[in-house]
């Protein structure tokens, strides 16, 4: 539990940002709730009590290190991260203390390994991109998986949503990444990143009961094409997303999550289905939930924790699956996620 700890959360007013300061209560934390609009910060203040909103712009350093004075550790909510995460990172690092945040852009994830990997070790500091629902979940699960293999042939991450209502930061993340790419399509194979124009093609996935046979829009790439090969001997990673989802998140006028239970939590489900394969072998781990912004929260929080206890297996630039014991801490979200390993 975290004790009456400050951990600050950047972002904290957006839709994802306050699952996060609802969950480090939660878990016993005191949450910072920091951001650039002071607007938005002060708007809910009688809801959510504890420390004094701080303003913070990632172009002022100094606003920086104000909201991150006495906090244990930051979590960053506020994309695009594109903008965001190298400001609040190296914020993070005068300050020495942890880095979580849940990018889902690819290219911001990969900046983040690409250029604070060596600072970050030489700090004695943890830094964790994409500890969320994309990104964070599908490398736990490929991990998981992966057992005592040290390497494989393949890992298939296919993201079985019945529905996908994005918020507003989802739908600017996604236009930074587009612009970043020049319209191109990015994918992972023969060892790297590689940027193309092909159309992508739609197949049946066979996700497990209850759900089933589902059409997907293959090579729908997600954060995992960064996490999952940062750290596992994989040459190939695709990712797969629902046809249903993926015309939500392409269609404008799609309406943003609505909350359905006390939690704050959508009606929408998922089943996060991830096959790794060698040498003719396959092992599978899948995860079942509710509302893909929800189950986020744990996430981050839980990598808060573990990392403010020092259940950690490295320092420095991470992904989930390689700082985290990973089937360990997919076990400690049964609150949030149904798992199934299948050696």
């Amino acid at each position: 539990m975290g004790s009456g700890q400050m951990v600050a959360v950047y972002g904290a007013y957006g839709h994802t940002g306050r699952f996060v300061v609802a969950h480090l209560r939660e878990r016993g934390f005191v949450p910072v709730r920091c951001g650039r609009d002071a607007g938005k910060l002060t708007e809910p203040a009688a809801s959510w009590p504890g420390p004094e909103p701080r303003t913070a712009s990632v172009d002022d350093p100094a606003s920086l290190d104000r909201a991150l004075a006495d906090a244990v550790a930051v979590v960053n909510c506020a994309g695009p991260f594109a903008t965001t995460a190298a400001p609040v990172i190296e914020a993070a690092l005068r300050a020495k203390i942890p880095y979580v945040d849940v990018a889902a852009e690819i290219e911001a994830n990969a900046d983040t390994f690409a250029h604070f990997a060596e600072h970050a070790r030489a700090a004695d500091v943890a830094v964790v991109p994409a500890m969320a629902f994309y990104g964070g979940l599908g490398d736990l699960l490929a991990t998981a998986a992966m057992g005592d293999w040290t390497s494989a042939d393949e890992v298939h991450v296919a993201y079985g949503l019945s529905s996908w209502h994005p918020t507003e930061g989802t739908r600017a993340a996604g236009k930074v990444s587009g612009e970043r790419r020049d319209g191109r399509r990015v994918r992972y194979t023969k060892g790297r990143l590689e940027y193309h124009d092909d159309a992508l093609p739609t197949l049946t996935w066979p996700f497990p009961d209850p759900v089933g046979p589902r059409t997907v829009i293959g090579d729908f790439t997600m954060a995992d094409v960064v996490t999952v090969p940062s750290h596992l001997a994989v040459p190939e990673v695709r990712t797969y997303m629902t046809t249903e989802a993926a015309g939500d998140l392409a269609a404008p006028d799609t309406p943003a999550p609505t909350a359905v239970d006390e939690r704050g939590r959508s009606a929408q489900t998922f089943v996060v289905d991830v096959v790794v394969r060698s040498g003719g072998v396959e092992r599978r781990a899948v995860a079942r939930g509710q509302d893909i912004y929800a189950v986020t929260a744990p996430l981050a929080v839980e990598a808060v924790d573990r990392i403010l206890n020092g259940r950690t297996r490295t320092v420095g630039v991470a992904s989930a699956g390689e700082i985290f014991d990973a089937p360990d801490f997919l076990r400690a979200l049964s609150p949030h996620i149904v798992l199934e390993l299948r050696p």
